[in-house]
């Protein structure tokens, strides 16, 4: 017999959404040898409710470039913020995905009472009351509609990097270390959009610094 999925447990809000300003937080690409890491903020309107709402990672592509434009439309705010793949080697990945989150929520130009963060860790210098929320993206409909907004913002950049570079495939891999990717960049050179700090690229990095000594 197949196993039971594991349900989550329901998220119980410290304010109410429906009565307070209440937004959610959450990145994409955090994983992906290249590339900015994204994040989005949004804080939803209960009086214009959006159907379909689930973490990003749940959706099909289609469904989210679907939801994207929705959202943008009935949201009372939205922000998105970013890191540079040079901000990603400085902070490291986890520091780099927490401001891009701060900046998300300071780009959406709405005081809000609550922000809520996916994950386990919050922005840091933020005057906002913030609550971090384990596997948010899929228990807050707030961090849901900002997963979609991320990563549908992601894929758009991974798009037009693919126009510019299109030896590169990245509309194919999107960045992750995939096996054809990793293949690629044994014959590539590695262009400014790739994070030095990762593993993959720098062996690479440090394999042909050896070949040229």
């Amino acid at each position: 017999m197949p196993k039971a999925k594991l349900s989550l447990p329901p998220y119980s809000y410290p304010l109410d959404p429906q009565t307070h300003l209440v937004c959610g937080a959450d990145e994409a690409g955090r994983g992906p040898l290249m590339g900015n890491v994204v994040a989005a903020c949004v804080l939803l309107d209960p009086e214009h409710p959006i159907e379909g709402l689930n973490d990003s990672k749940q959706l099909s592509e289609k469904k989210r470039d679907a939801l994207e434009p929705l959202i943008k439309e009935r949201a009372r705010a939205y922000g998105i913020g970013m890191c540079s793949p040079a901000e990603i080697d400085e902070l490291n990945i986890l520091w780099a995905s927490l401001e891009a989150m701060r900046r998300a929520y300071l780009n959406m130009q709405c005081s809000c009472e609550l922000l809520l963060c996916d994950g386990n860790k919050i922005p840091p210098k933020l005057e906002v009351r913030c609550e971090a929320v384990v596997k948010g993206d899929a228990r807050v409909q707030e961090i849901a509609a900002a997963s979609i907004l991320a990563k549908v913002e992601r894929d758009r950049q991974m798009y037009e990097l693919d126009r510019q570079y299109p030896e590169y495939q990245f509309a194919r891999h999107k960045g992750y270390p995939t096996a054809a990717h990793l293949k690629l960049l044994q014959k590539l050179p590695l262009l400014d959009c790739y994070r030095r700090s990762y593993a993959p690229v720098r062996r690479l990095l440090l394999a042909r610094a050896e070949e040229i000594a």
